[in-house]
C-alpha cells in the first residue's frame, strides 16, 4: 500500500519541501506543473493541496502524513502526531501595533480592542490566556494594513525578519508562536504505516543533518596529531589512517561544520597539513 503525503502546492515552502524530498531520494515525479498527485517512489505518493488545508487532510485520514507550517497546525487545532521539525520556513507569529499607538507590551492592550489576523483561533487563545477580552477581526491576508484603515487597533501576523512590519509603521509587541515547517502524521495510522513513516523521517533527517556539515580529508604530520584533534573534533573525533609510503604523514578524515570551514583550513595549514580536500555530504546518519 502506498502512503499519501500531503505537500504544499505552491509558494516558497513548496519549493523547499520538494528540494528536501528530492535530496532524500524521494524525487517528486509529477505529470505536469498542475498535477494534483505525484509519485515519490514505490511506497509514497504526494498529494498537492494548500498548506493551510494540510492539517485537516491529515487529521481526517485523507493523507497519512503531511508537511506544513507549525503555525497552520496550531491554528487548525486538530490532533496530529509531530514527526519532525524540518528546520526551514522559520517565522514568528507576533502581536504588532502602530508605532504611535503607545502599545509597548501585551499588558497595554485594552479590553475590547480589535485585533486583525489570519489566525483567529491562535489570536483568541493568546489573549484569553492572558485574561484579556479582545474582538478578533478575521482577514485573509495583508493584516498589516488593518490599523491604517481603521479596521483594527492591532494585528497578529507572521514575520521572519520584521522588515515588512517596520515598513508599514508597525512594531512588535509580543510573540505568540515560533513556527517552521513540520512533518506531521495522522493519529489513526496503522503499525505498518507508522513503520514506513519512521523510515521516511530517518531519510529526511539524514539530509537535514548533512546540510550544514562538510567532509574534510588532509595529510597531517604525525607530530601534529594532538593539535589537529583540537581543530577537528568531528562527530566522535577524527579518523586517522596510515598513508602508504606517507613517511611522517597520516591521513585524517573528519566531519566539520560548514560555517567554520574557512578557519579550519587555515588552522590545518598552520600546523603543516597538506592535500586538504573538502566535500559536501549528501546524507549523515548519526
Amino acid at each position: 500500500m502506498q502512503l499519501k503525503i500531503a505537500l504544499p502546492n505552491k509558494g516558497r515552502l513548496a519549493d523547499e519541501v520538494r528540494e528536501l524530498f528530492n535530496d532524500a531520494g524521494l524525487e517528486v515525479r509529477a505529470r505536469g506543473e498542475r498535477a494534483l498527485t505525484a509519485s515519490l517512489g514505490g511506497e509514497f505518493e504526494a498529494i498537492f493541496v494548500r498548506a493551510q488545508d494540510i492539517p485537516e487532510f491529515v487529521a481526517d485520514g485523507a493523507a497519512h502524513a503531511g508537511v506544513t507550517g507549525w503555525d497552520l497546525v496550531n491554528e487548525a487545532g486538530r490532533e496530529l502526531d509531530l514527526l519532525m521539525d524540518l528546520e526551514f520556513g522559520r517565522c514568528r507569529l507576533v502581536v504588532a501595533a502602530r508605532e504611535e499607538s503607545g502599545l509597548a507590551t501585551p499588558d497595554d492592550v485594552k479590553e475590547g480592542m480589535r485585533v486583525a489576523s489570519c489566525f483567529p483561533r491562535l489570536t483568541q487563545e493568546f489573549f484569553a490566556k492572558r485574561g484579556q477580552r479582545v474582538t478578533v477581526v478575521p482577514v485573509s491576508g495583508a493584516a498589516e494594513i488593518a490599523p491604517h484603515l481603521g479596521i483594527a487597533d492591532i494585528v497578529v501576523d507572521l514575520t521572519s525578519t520584521g522588515s515588512t512590519l517596520k515598513m508599514n509603521g508597525l512594531r512588535e509587541v509580543a510573540t505568540v508562536l515560533e513556527s517552521s515547517a513540520r512533518l506531521v502524521a495522522c493519529k489513526g495510522n496503522t503499525v505498518d504505516a507508522q513503520r514506513k513513516l519512521g523510515e521516511l523521517t530517518q531519510a529526511l533527517g539524514s539530509v537535514l543533518a548533512a546540510r550544514d556539515k562538510r567532509y574534510l580529508m588532509a595529510n597531517v604530520p604525525k607530530d601534529a596529531l594532538i593539535q589537529v584533534r583540537e581543530v577537528l573534533p568531528g562527530l566522535n573525533g577524527p579518523t586517522v589512517v596510515d598513508v602508504l609510503d606517507g613517511g611522517d604523514f597520516v591521513a585524517v578524515h573528519a566531519v566539520v561544520p560548514a560555517k567554520t570551514i574557512y578557519r579550519t583550513i587555515n588552522a590545518l595549514k598552520s600546523l603543516g597539513c597538506e592535500g586538504i580536500l573538502v566535500t559536501r555530504i549528501e546524507r549523515l546518519m548519526a
